[in-house]
């Protein structure tokens, strides 16, 4: 297999690359010093990020600060652990830095090109996760100085003048989804998230769009001892679990909307999560998540493409759109990508319903009667 411009650019850095389909808690993947942020650090590339997504978690020491970088594909960072400070700025505008401070689950993005670095004003070890699309973009251009040390500014998108840029924030409503538009969350943990039980009983979403960029993301929230319905979209989104434990299923589309019953079980990936976990659904592969832990289960999710304001066409090719209506809110039956809890396969309740009396947790799913014409 050819190798990419980004996967050249990964094993150049000479720090651990972390695989498969998702890795068990991002905080404790193993780091190594990288010349990039002068801090210890790590890629993760998982096999669904299929090229369009990047990936890295960074840790800097007690006392310690990131060396000033910039680059010209989109990014957002999340802070898994600590406290501290940031400081943007446009070079050759005096210098002048917009500075803000951040905690645990503390999400922004550093506008494109603008130089920026992260502080650590604590006693402790930073941990943050850095996503991002610059596979998409080193592979596109495959020239390391102009990614790095371009110096066109996108004023449109920043100004150090602007002393609210990170305070700024609306909310609107776009077809039928809720939209954010913010440049820093200081809690994903605690932030609020909408009513959307399109995609399962007592779920919540709310789609956030940052730093006006095409990469985007959404919050979605799920209660105790429930699941979501199994839905699929273009691959290079990245999950990360904020809160609670539990289990997600993958499968790829062509063996039906009823794996088990079809006799494929050895191709279902079952990835089990807690705090920290972050995994990556390959394209148009089924995915289903299960909150079998004793608190609201609470994930970020971060995809390319596009944003409400700022759409691509590859992100449409990937995923279905329904009368204006994107396909994972969309019945498979009616053209769109969704599994109706009637149509999924039977066995992924009765596992479900199987763990949880295992744990002494009490089932809060909805009743429903399986339909018989199902594949």
């Amino acid at each position: 297999m050819r190798v990419t411009a980004y996967q050249k650019f990964m094993e150049a850095q000479g720090i651990p690359v972390h695989g498969g389909y998702g890795v068990k808690d991002a905080r404790e993947a193993a780091r190594k010093p990288w010349s990039f942020t002068g801090t210890p650090a790590a890629f993760i590339e998982l096999i669904g990020m299929e090229g369009f997504s990047g990936m890295h978690v960074v840790e800097i020491p007690p006392g310690g600060a990131t060396l000033p970088r910039k680059h010209l594909y989109q990014q957002m960072i999340c802070v898994l652990e600590g406290h501290g400070s940031a400081e943007v700025w446009i070079e050759g505008q005096d210098s002048k830095k917009t500075t803000f401070e951040w905690g645990p689950h503390s999400l922004f993005s550093p506008p494109l090109n603008s130089t920026y670095r992260l502080i650590n004003g604590s006693r402790s070890p930073v941990i943050y996760l850095a996503v991002n699309d610059a596979p998409m973009i080193l592979d596109l251009f495959h020239n390391h100085d102009f990614i790095f040390n371009n110096p066109y500014q996108f004023k449109d998108r920043f100004s150090p003048d602007d002393g609210r840029y990170f305070e700024r924030e609306q909310r609107f409503r776009q077809a039928t989804s809720m939209i954010w538009e913010t440049n820093l969350i200081d809690d994903v943990a605690e932030a609020l998230v909408d009513d959307e039980e399109r995609k399962g009983a007592g779920v919540k979403i709310t789609i956030f769009d940052m730093a006006e960029n095409s990469y985007a993301g959404h919050l979605t929230e799920w209660p105790v001892g429930r699941y979501h319905k199994g839905h699929h979209h273009q691959g290079g989104a990245i999950l990360l679990i904020l809160r609670s434990s539990g289990y997600s299923l993958m499968w790829p589309q062509e063996i039906g909307v009823r794996p088990y019953q079809n006799g494929f079980e050895n191709q279902i990936v079952n990835f089990e999560w807690g705090p920290y976990s972050v995994f990556s659904p390959p394209t148009k592969w089924f995915h289903q998540h299960m909150n079998t832990g004793t608190e609201t289960a609470r994930q970020l999710a971060f995809r390319p493409g596009g944003s409400a304001r700022n759409p691509t066409g590859f992100r449409r090719s990937g995923s279905r759109v329904v009368d204006g209506v994107s396909g994972v809110y969309v019945s498979y039956r009616k053209g769109g990508t969704l599994i109706e809890y009637e149509d999924e396969d039977p066995r992924i309740s009765v596992d479900f319903h199987k763990v949880l009396k295992e744990l002494g947790i009490e089932s809060k799913m909805p009743k429903w009667e399986y339909r018989q014409d199902v594949r």
